[in-house]
């Protein structure tokens, strides 16, 4: 899983653009952000169902609310095998979440992606004050 600004998935690749941030310098003002998600399935899991739940949480584990309940994204994927893919192969998928922008006060934020409610991965960000600028001279 990727943080970035923007994302797109298009024949099983990823188009990211500024991907891989962690701060974000501008507190309680809305940022955009996107989430880039490659999801490996064992061969003999493949052709099953599956939930994909991503959310948005503080650093204390508190789900993030943004006025109409908690950030986050839900999904039933199923990962099928292509003709001719080699026995055993493990199995690819891609998917994109484009957050839109978010204000989010001064703290410490993680993604979280599970997989039928199971944690799968982490993506943890900082949103932080500006440092003041010191004036030199009078």
């Amino acid at each position: 899983m990727l943080l970035c600004d923007s994302a797109q998935a298009v024949g099983g690749k990823l188009y990211v653009l500024g991907a891989g941030w962690t701060q974000i310098l501008m507190p309680n003002t809305p940022v955009p952000m996107a989430l880039a998600v490659r999801i490996r399935v064992p061969w003999d899991q493949s052709n099953q169902p599956f939930d994909v739940h991503l959310h948005l949480i503080t650093a204390e584990g508190a789900p993030v609310d943004q006025g109409e309940g908690p950030v986050e994204a839900r999904a039933r994927m199923e990962v099928g095998r292509p003709p001719g893919i080699r026995r055993g192969a493990p199995l690819v998928s891609v998917l994109v979440l484009n957050i839109g922008a978010l204000a989010l006060p001064a703290g410490s934020y993680v993604w979280e992606l599970d997989i039928d409610n199971v944690e799968y991965a982490r993506e943890p960000f900082d949103v932080l004050e500006r440092p003041q600028q010191q004036r030199i001279g009078g």
